[in-house]
């Protein structure tokens, strides 16, 4: 079945496709700081990445997909006292998440799937809320990488927890927009091991506080784009498990 880019479409086009078993797949990111290696987009590119592999996924399974226009501004906490980070009160993110939801419904598509990979703790919360609060006959499909099952495959930088702007974004970012890596940087900087997500369970709220004072978390230097492709393989796979047994739980 086939992959199509939303926004590159007519209407008409969207109007006479093949809706049977449709997915959208909706990209989430952040703009917020990186270290100072890699591009403030860098949630939304490993997002995009994620969508276009899951997508992949899902149409030979028999779905058809539209992969949406990317939602770049969410809650980032963490990042805010980093220039150039962007956040937006949680509850804007839900509600404009359930409107997305509630429009593709309208028009026929029941799935709305979330490509994230931005971790901030309130940004996660509020996409378990989006999912929790869909309306009859809209699913909203989250894909939580901070539960065990999904994190268990996705390498063991992101295990620690120490993985903003490490060996595991570096490395996706490396391998979708290689342009984008400050290189040099990455290889002069030194592992910081400091897991964010004790720093979170202990009650940290700021990167600076959990051991970041650059914005970075993790093993940059070992980036590289041969694990950036795998890694976005396996997000892609775990999107699509996702999308699937969705879909069965509610058969």
């Amino acid at each position: 079945m086939p992959v199509h880019h939303l926004s590159d479409m007519t209407w008409e086009e969207v109007r006479d496709a093949d809706l049977d078993h449709a997915v959208a797949i909706l990209p989430i990111g952040a703009v917020e700081a990186h270290g100072p290696h890699l591009p403030l987009g860098t949630d939304v590119i490993i997002a995009e990445a994620m969508a276009k592999s899951g997508a992949r996924e899902l149409a030979g399974l028999g779905h058809t997909v539209l992969i949406l226009p990317p939602l770049w501004y969410t809650a980032a906490a963490f990042a805010r006292a980093f220039p150039g980070t962007i956040g937006v009160k949680a509850d804007t993110v839900r509600r404009l998440i359930l409107d997305i939801g509630i429009a593709l419904m309208e028009q026929g598509i029941p799935t709305l799937a979330i490509a994230n990979a931005h971790l901030d703790p309130e940004h996660v919360a509020t996409l378990r809320a989006a999912a929790a609060e869909a309306p009859a006959g809209l699913r909203i499909v989250f894909l939580d990488l901070t539960r065990r099952v999904a994190a268990g495959r996705l390498g063991e930088e992101f295990q620690t927890g120490a993985c903003h702007a490490g060996q595991f974004e570096g490395s996706v970012v490396m391998a979708e927009a290689p342009s984008l890596v400050r290189t040099e940087v990455a290889a002069a900087l030194e592992p910081n091991p400091a897991s964010l997500s004790d720093a979170i369970r202990e009650g940290n709220t700021t990167f600076a506080d959990a051991g970041g004072p650059r914005a970075y978390f993790g093993w940059p230097a070992r980036a590289t784009s041969e694990e950036g492709r795998e890694t976005v393989r396996i997000l892609g796979e775990l999107l699509a498990e996702a999308v699937v047994a969705a879909e069965e739980a509610t058969l």
